[in-house]
């Protein structure tokens, strides 16, 4: 495959990418360089331009394979357990996926733990030092064929804001990894104040075009770019690490006011759910978040009774429509109204999740005249809420719809000893919890003028 680096004429300037044939299944402790060097000699891609490799070729090499010669494959039954090992800091989580950044710090899905292209019953990990593996190949294929090229390790990465994937490179050697164009012009004179190219992502990308996911093709040669590789007027070799964005330069590392603004848009009242089944462990990590919400003396007067057995649900729910029942039929209601109005009460028996958020006061103060009691309590009862919509808006973050309904506060006795809860926690309201039958409507924007007074 050739193609130019820009539009030009065809005798402009231009390379050459091609996948190199016959590289057999890798094994534990194979050679990968001897390998290579091997199939590069009797590629006929290569014939065209010179047998085998040469001097000023970029070699792209499919993770996959490092991995298995080094030995980075572990039993599938730990893969969530070798992601966890993989992991410094979770960046984002939606469900079951993660988005983190790994060892090498690489921010990418599952820390690059992967289930394809590897025997069944088992995943591969990243290379451990991806560089190291490159600069190894590299020395490797200069013994074996004398020739000087540069070696990049691919992955394939998912990019935010875009759809698809496309290889990056994790690890390198002897390439100029960033082609950095500032203090430079363009075409027109204007000075290049923020352009530098990720040359070795771009490569990968060529390489993959080629190489492709399931066609056997792990190793690409990109021929044609001789000045992409690094000289000794250049220093040392960082390998790909210039790639990697550092903390202080990531603008979205700790998000931005317009991302907590989303997330707190994304809450909306859900009423319709599917049959999908909740996952406990996406409801946990959203108490997590609800437990972080300010709370008065330094308590915590939150507690989260989480109902994830139709029994259980069934079982308050009927035990609640009975005693609210009872209590309209106090209030002098007629049969076809406390019907009506029981009905708008489905929406939890709708839900394939309910929590039941408590108040507790302990820690609380005690004083002698009802006025500052009273204060008291609303103090515990304004934490509340704010844990509750912690909860809301990280359940809406792991892509889960909700409503909280206040039925629970009117027949909290009932809820109590249906969950067979301590007497001090009272019941504030119900949460349904599920997935979304359909998007909700566009909200309808407020003007926050309308609630504010100034002084």
């Amino acid at each position: 495959m050739s193609g130019p680096l820009s539009p030009a004429a065809a005798s402009g300037p231009g390379f050459r990418v091609w996948a190199v044939p016959g590289i057999p299944e890798v094994q534990p402790g194979d050679d990968l360089a001897k390998l290579i060097s091997a199939a590069t000699d009797a590629s006929p891609g290569a014939a065209a331009p010179g047998a085998g490799l040469a001097d000023g070729d970029v070699l792209l090499i499919t993770s996959k394979i490092v991995s298995k010669a080094e030995g980075r494959i572990v039993e599938a039954a730990d893969r969530e357990s070798a992601i966890d090992s993989e992991t410094v800091r979770v960046v984002a989580r939606r469900g079951p996926t993660r988005i983190v950044e790994n060892r090498n710090g690489f921010v990418m899905a599952a820390a690059g733990v992967d289930a394809s292209n590897t025997p069944a019953g088992t995943v591969l990990l990243l290379p451990e030092d991806p560089d190291a593996s490159a600069a190894a190949i590299r020395a490797g294929l200069r013994d074996a064929l004398g020739v000087d090229v540069a070696v990049v390790v691919t992955d394939t990465f998912g990019r935010p804001w875009r759809n698809g994937l496309t290889d990056v490179a994790i690890g390198a050697s002897g390439l100029r990894v960033l082609d950095d164009l500032r203090g430079g012009t363009d075409t027109h004179g204007n000075p290049l104040g923020m352009t530098v190219v990720a040359t070795a992502d771009e490569l990968a990308a060529a390489g993959d075009l080629v190489k492709g996911k399931a066609k056997g093709l792990p190793v690409a040669v990109v021929r044609g770019l001789p000045h992409l590789l690094r000289t000794p007027d250049d220093g040392g070799d960082p390998g790909a690490r210039p790639l990697v964005r550092s903390a202080a330069e990531d603008m979205f590392r700790l998000g931005t006011s317009e991302a907590v603004r989303e997330a707190i848009r994304l809450r909306r009242t859900v009423r319709e759910f599917t049959d999908r089944p909740v996952d406990g462990a996406a409801v946990r990590r959203a108490v997590a978040s609800a437990v972080t919400a300010p709370a008065p003396h330094h308590t915590t007067p939150w507690r989260f009774v989480l109902l994830e057995s139709p029994g259980s649900r069934v079982r308050l729910l009927d035990a609640m429509r009975d005693a609210w029942i009872a209590d309209l039929r106090g209030d002098g209601f007629g049969e076809a109204s406390i019907a009506k109005r029981v009905r708008r009460g489905d929406v939890l028996r709708k839900a394939p999740y309910l929590v039941v958020p408590c108040l507790v006061m302990d820690g609380s103060h005690t004083y002698p005249d009802q006025r500052r009691a009273a204060a008291e309590r609303e103090m515990f009862v304004v934490a509340a809420g704010a844990g509750v919509q912690n909860l809301l808006v990280a359940l809406a973050g792991e892509g889960l719809g909700s409503a909280w309904v206040s039925s629970t506060m009117f027949c909290r006795e009932v809820v109590r000893e249906v969950l067979d809860l301590p007497a001090g926690w009272d019941p504030m309201g119900a949460v349904a919890v599920g997935h979304p039958a359909a998007a909700p409507p566009a909200r309808g924007e407020r003007d926050p003028a309308g609630f504010v007074e100034v002084r």
